[in-house]
């Protein structure tokens, strides 16, 4: 029943998309523009980063809340421990699968990455530290944001394995499968030299 539970109210959360609620009040598909992603980079290229992060902030806490209410329900029926853990990392792939194939757009959505942030930052603050600062310093590094999710990803494995063992480990390999699988086009638009810049998200706000 609480495998159900983590997995219901994930996609549940997932579903939920800023990109789809700004897309309504700007009457734009953001889907379907742009670099066709529903995801707060996609907004900011099309609308502006003042946008993105409004969309970024909805993606990150909705999986945070995610997880935040799990925790309540596990806590208040005494389910705590190793179980705990691997159910809240079930929900956090969950919230994932429920961006990237939202039932409210058709089953296709984003990338994953800003509700990424969210379940780190509701699962364990060391982690979530290592994982963001690790997203950062390469982001800005190379100017590229798929390298700095990346290389997040890696170190979400790596700290997740170290702190809790191999269950929760083999769910982040499922997340960063996700992921590569999402992020495919980036990465071939990097070898071709097309992949939008960190730097050029805030030209259009600055023109």
């Amino acid at each position: 029943m609480y495998y159900l539970l983590s997995i219901v109210i994930g996609y549940l959360f997932g579903s939920i998309h800023g990109s789809q609620l700004v897309g309504k009040y700007k009457k734009i598909d953001i889907k379907n523009a742009g670099v066709k992603n529903a995801g707060a980079s996609n907004t900011t290229i099309l609308l502006g980063w003042k946008y993105g992060i409004f969309v970024a902030l909805i993606d990150i806490f909705k999986a945070t809340l995610s997880i935040i209410l799990l925790l309540f329900i596990l806590n208040e029926y005494g389910i705590t421990g190793d179980t705990q853990t691997l159910l809240v990392y079930i929900n956090a792939l969950f919230v994932i699968i429920g961006h990237n194939y939202s039932i409210a757009m058709k089953f296709s959505g984003g990338k994953g990455t800003a509700s990424l942030v969210g379940a780190l930052l509701a699962i364990d603050w060391k982690i979530a530290v290592i994982g963001i600062g690790i997203l950062l310093i390469l982001t800005f590094a190379t100017d590229y944001l798929v390298i700095g999710v990346l290389f997040m990803y890696i170190s979400f494995l790596v700290t997740t394995y170290y702190f809790f063992g191999i269950e929760p480990a083999v769910i982040v390999i499922l997340l960063s499968v996700l992921s590569i699988m999402k992020h495919m086009e980036n990465y071939k638009r990097i070898i071709a030299k097309e992949e939008k810049k960190l730097s050029s998200f805030f030209q259009k706000d600055a023109k």
